[in-house]
């Protein structure tokens, strides 16, 4: 028998609907992040640097690429004989086959893969935050006060709590009430959406509750364990933490990474983050090349100028061409004497020559004025934008696009251009 005093279920099957074409193909917790990392990278190290060494990883939405990169958990030291970590699709049962539906519901089909372990605590992660925890420390913080569940919490300006979850406690830490996105927050503590529970006190909340339609911890589990009488308390997290659920928070997010002295910073020896690495050859940054204030991965070519921008492996800025405060994935190519100015251009994308993309004034966006905002212009992965055109504000491109879609030559602020695949260019 297996015995693993805590094990972790990391929710990763998100679609992240908000980061637009960026996750047209890719599930969000896959995104690229920092030049050579995915956005999974950061749980699954904070788990083998915690000395967590038994995960699942719950996919659902686009999971390919997520699956690729975990594989057998060999960069994170998780390919173990007892323990490691086990990508958990959802699967046909012999009574019936459902989607998760809900993150609850998620970990609750997942009961026999947690039963393995005979845990005494689960922890519950989300795979789309970039942060730095230590979740032993959280774990003694839940024995020292004879926990039930214990909810990580950060403090937010108050003004802003109203577009979290929030926790109300008292002066030993202990939960008194939930407001869910309330509009007069009674406190300053948001849920971070990261759990430690008893294993038998989270077993019999996900059985009582394993018809609600939905089932949500948020919404649903915390309630019933409080209305129960369990013991639930908030444990105070001071760290960075970022949600990079928008384009806006994920471009902020990168563009910290390269100030003079980073608020996270990706090179302490003590808490490494760690990624699949490809075996590609050095960077390359010729004489003509100006550099300024970047972070560039492994085997990029720079041949033109790049301001403040996070560039990553493989990529190739051409001669002539002008790179500033953008976020460039691997693999991409853009073109002689292009200018990108507030960019956000995914994996796989061949820009061509003489473009302009990101200019003129902001106008909000025809389509999703919620998503494609913030003054970014975004291109989703293995698009084609054809040589001498321009492409404004708070716009989107996804698919192989050529010249007749761009009217004048331009796309102007506010608009969108989706090609699928099959359709005719």
């Amino acid at each position: 028998m297996i015995k693993k005093e805590m094990i972790a279920m990391l929710l990763a099957g998100g679609q992240g609907s908000r980061l637009g074409v960026l996750t047209e193909r890719v599930a969000k917790p896959a995104v690229a992040f920092g030049g050579k990392y995915r956005i999974i990278d950061f749980p699954l190290s904070n788990c083998i640097n915690s000395g967590i060494d038994t995960v699942g990883v719950l996919t659902q939405y686009q999971p390919l690429r997520l699956n690729t990169h975990i594989g057998i958990g060999i960069p994170w030291d998780l390919d173990r004989n007892e323990g490691g970590v086990t990508v958990l699709p959802p699967y046909e049962k012999s009574e019936n086959s459902e989607w998760y539906t809900g993150t609850a519901n998620a970990i609750y089909q997942n009961m026999e893969f947690m039963q393995e372990y005979h845990p005494d605590y689960v922890l519950i992660l989300s795979g789309d935050h970039i942060y730095k925890m230590d979740y032993e420390v959280m774990l003694d913080f839940h024995k020292a006060n004879k926990a039930d569940v214990t909810i990580a919490c950060m403090p937010v300006p108050i003004e802003e709590a109203s577009r979290f979850g929030v926790m109300v406690a008292d002066e030993t830490g202990r939960i008194t009430e939930f407001q869910e996105k309330p509009e007069h927050p009674k406190s300053n503590l948001a849920s971070m959406g990261i759990y430690i529970f008893n294993w038998e006190v989270m077993k019999e909340a996900l059985i009582a509750l394993k018809d609600q339609n939905g089932c949500d911890f948020g919404k649903h589990i915390l309630p019933y364990c409080r209305e129960k009488g369990q013991r639930l308390f908030a444990y105070e997290y001071n760290g960075y933490w970022k949600d990079v659920g928008t384009l806006g928070s994920y471009w902020e997010a990168n563009m910290e990474l390269i100030d003079i002295i980073p608020e996270f910073n990706l090179y302490e020896e003590f808490w490494k983050i760690y990624t699949k690495g490809d075996i590609i050859p050095p960077q390359y940054i010729s004489d003509e090349s100006v550099v300024n204030r970047c972070l560039i991965g492994e085997g990029a070519e720079i041949y033109g100028e790049v301001h403040n921008s996070v560039i990553g492996p493989n990529v190739i800025i051409s001669r002539g061409a002008v790179v500033r405060d953008s976020i460039i994935m691997r693999n991409t190519v853009i073109g002689e004497n292009t200018v990108v100015d507030k960019a956000i251009i995914a994996e796989d994308v061949t820009v061509g020559k003489g473009d302009v993309i990101g200019f003129g004034e902001e106008v909000p966006n025809e389509v999703k004025p919620a998503v494609y905002a913030f003054g970014l212009a975004v291109i989703g992965e293995h698009s084609v934008i054809p040589d001498n055109v321009k492409i404004g504000r708070n716009t989107a491109v996804s698919g192989v696009t050529t010249a007749a879609d761009y009217p004048d030559g331009v796309l102007g602020g506010g608009r969108v251009i989706e090609i699928k695949d099959g359709d005719e260019a």
